[in-house]
């Protein structure tokens, strides 16, 4: 890309209030953005109507919620639930999977990007910093609860349970249970024996 188109896409998505960093800029065009826009309103419309109806309440935890979740591209199972509110990273669904029986409580944030602090220093601008992009994973018959924000390139294991209000930060083993600010496995689930 030349100099002077990337200094008018730069300048051009500064002046709409698009503040993707400057390593970002050589991989964007303006096309690509208008694009991505445009799909990003058209899911967060759905989203944000089609999620919390009233009207539907009563078959949005595992059949609405879930249609929804896969229609703006996300990976999703069969008899998922996804409780109300709950809210995934629009700009990048296709990077979610949510594995068969799996259950999002209410209030859960999943998200797939997000600055990248790794180079950021005293007096740097915080708004210039680029962007870690990863997927989530949410495993077979695990649960994420209430309030829980789960953040990039995490995996919740199989059967695993998140205690409400966590903040996930890394993977969590299948067939454990793990709470707290950062989430941290709290006990193994045992197997159960025969009587």
């Amino acid at each position: 890309m030349s100099s002077e188109k990337l200094s008018f896409t730069f300048l051009f998505l500064r002046k709409l209030g698009l503040n993707y960093s400057e390593k970002e800029y050589g991989k964007v065009s303006l096309w690509q953005v208008i694009r991505r826009a445009l799909k990003t309103y058209k899911d967060v419309f759905l989203l944000k109507f089609g999620m919390n109806s009233w009207l539907l309440s009563p078959f949005l935890p595992r059949k609405i919620r879930p249609a929804i979740l896969r229609s703006v591209g996300c990976h999703v199972g069969k008899d998922v639930f996804v409780g109300d509110t709950v809210h995934i990273d629009a700009g990048h669904a296709d990077m979610l999977t949510i594995e068969d029986h799996a259950h999002i409580a209410g209030g859960v944030r999943l998200l797939c990007h997000q600055r990248n602090l790794r180079d950021y220093c005293v007096g740097d601008d915080y708004a210039k910093l680029g962007y870690i992009i990863k997927p989530v994973v949410l495993k077979k018959g695990c649960l994420v609860g209430m309030e829980s924000f789960v953040m990039p390139g995490v995996t919740i294991g199989e059967g695993a349970i998140v205690g409400a209000g966590s903040l996930v930060t890394k993977d969590i083993p299948a067939w454990t249970i793990a709470t707290g600010r950062p989430a941290k496995v709290i006990k193994q689930i045992p197997k159960r024996e025969d009587a």
